[in-house]
């Protein structure tokens, strides 16, 4: 890796732990074959997890929405007042677009389905994240979740 430094380091230091991740898309766990209690989920979700977290392309996805989130806490985002970046204004849909390919691009339809769950019930870490992070991880878990529930019975 060319910086040496991993997704998961960006997204800690952002305030993001995996265990965070893994407790928020287990609050909306429903059984399924091959994962049929939450151990089971928790571990087959925990690998599901790091496959994806292996991509640069889905790593770049993420740190994109890092960035503008620390850029909104600095109120320097381009064409928005500092206010409506607090307040997560309808307007603003790029945070939406950016969870909705992150979970496109890891689970496919499936994994867009999942996010929009996740992005309205906002589960454990994802009701205490600002405008773009709360998409970013809702699409990360949805993407994950889909490929978790449809690859956990071929185990």
């Amino acid at each position: 890796m060319g910086s040496g430094k991993d997704i998961r380091d960006v997204l800690f230091e952002a305030g993001i732990s995996i265990d965070d991740v893994v407790y928020a898309a287990l609050e909306l766990y429903v059984p399924h074959p091959g994962v049929e209690n939450r151990e089971r989920a928790d571990e087959v979700f925990r690998r599901e997890l790091d496959i994806a977290l292996s991509d640069p392309n889905l790593a770049l996805l993420i740190y994109a929405g890092v960035l503008l989130e620390e850029e909104g806490k600095r109120a320097s985002l381009p064409n928005m007042k500092s206010s409506d970046y607090e307040r997560d204004l309808t307007y603003l849909i790029a945070d939406e677009v950016i969870g909705m390919t992150i979970a496109k691009y890891v689970g496919g339809y499936k994994g867009t389905f999942d996010y929009v769950r996740y992005d309205k019930a906002k589960p454990g870490i994802l009701g205490e994240l600002g405008p773009f992070m709360d998409d970013v991880i809702a699409g990360l878990i949805g993407g994950v979740c889909a490929n978790m529930y449809t690859r956990a019975v071929f185990d």
